[in-house]
């Protein structure tokens, strides 16, 4: 029986692990330790110790992640664990500092993975009819998260129903705690219903909004996160299997949605800080700390620009003209 070592980088690393776990950080644990599992598994030992990160090795890690066909931003995701890990060895004592150590890997974002639908396909996917009521059940949530401003999964299956005040949706963040509103336009009312949660709320337990998580269970019960991480799975194969009734060519996951709504956003001149408010990014702090932030009437005229400019662009002509 192989020993861990108490000082050794997979100990360390699963102390870090461990600590996000009590801190409720679920989906952060979760990244580190599938990073950590794949790094040990090309190291060939459960019990990596700190002398074996080298420049070398990781250099071939990066080599034999490309040839696993990740793609460049998990690559980058997986390093940049690995090096928040190294880098809490050096400070616990434990790991040598090397200057430069992760420089010849990539731990960049590549922003050329596009996820984006064509405004054709995004017609489709939102509009056509799939003849099937489990797909139309996911084109249904599909389509509240292009209403919504391009709303996350995890934002949406977490809303709950104190966050609806009349036609204003009033929400954090999950990812980043970002508070934001959102004006519930008409076409979206209908959906609301037929989505809407009719659970009985449970003492100390989130009162959903939809009808994606059952709600019983504190929100920072760890099996709350691993219902979300279910769900999340099977609304990505329902996207897949309604993009493949669709007859769409482009891969289709919960991120297209965002991806899209900021696209056409982009294609009609909306301004790249209301996008950003409007998705609730914060990537253009800078930014943002000099212009006056925007209101809920002015993106309320920019998502109903977003939903008027998809279904008016193929609903006369996606018969004659590719849009």
């Amino acid at each position: 029986m192989q020993i861990m070592n108490k000082n050794g980088f997979s100990r360390c690393g699963e102390n870090y692990i461990n600590r996000l776990r009590k801190e409720g950080r679920y989906s952060t644990a979760h990244v580190y330790k599938n990073a950590i599992f794949s790094f040990s598994k090309f190291c060939g030992t459960s019990n990596v110790s700190f002398r074996q990160i080298t420049r070398e090795r990781l250099r071939r890690y990066g080599q034999y992640l490309y040839g696993c066909g990740l793609k460049p931003n998990t690559i980058s995701t997986y390093m940049r664990m690995l090096r928040s890990i190294y880098n809490q060895g050096v400070e616990a004592g434990s790991a040598p500092y090397v200057p430069r150590l992760f420089h010849d890997v990539y731990t960049g974002v590549d922003v050329c993975q596009k996820k984006a639908l064509s405004v054709s396909e995004l017609y489709k996917l939102l509009y056509e009819d799939p003849q099937s009521e489990r797909l139309r059940r996911t084109q249904a949530i599909a389509a509240l998260m292009f209403q919504f401003c391009g709303m996350s999964f995890a934002d949406l299956a977490h809303l709950e129903k104190s966050a609806l005040d009349q036609n204003v949706l009033r929400y954090n963040r999950i990812k980043t705690k970002t508070p934001m509103s959102v004006e519930v336009l008409n076409t979206a009312k209908e959906i609301i219903n037929q989505l809407r949660s009719k659970e009985t709320s449970h003492p100390d337990c989130p009162d959903y909004l939809f009808d994606i998580l059952r709600g019983d269970k504190q929100r920072r019960d760890e099996r709350a996160y691993r219902e979300y991480q279910s769900a999340l799975r099977r609304f990505n194969n329902s996207l897949k299997d309604l993009a493949r009734a669709l007859h769409l060519q482009s891969p289709v996951t919960s991120y297209t949605l965002r991806h899209s709504w900021a696209t056409t956003a982009k294609y009609r001149g909306v301004s790249i800080e209301m996008i950003s408010e409007s998705l609730g990014h914060k990537s253009i702090k800078t930014t943002q700390i000099y212009l006056k932030g925007f209101g809920l009437k002015e993106r309320t005229e920019v998502n109903k620009g977003n939903l008027s400019y998809v279904r008016n662009c193929c609903a006369g002509s996606v018969k004659t003209v590719k849009c």
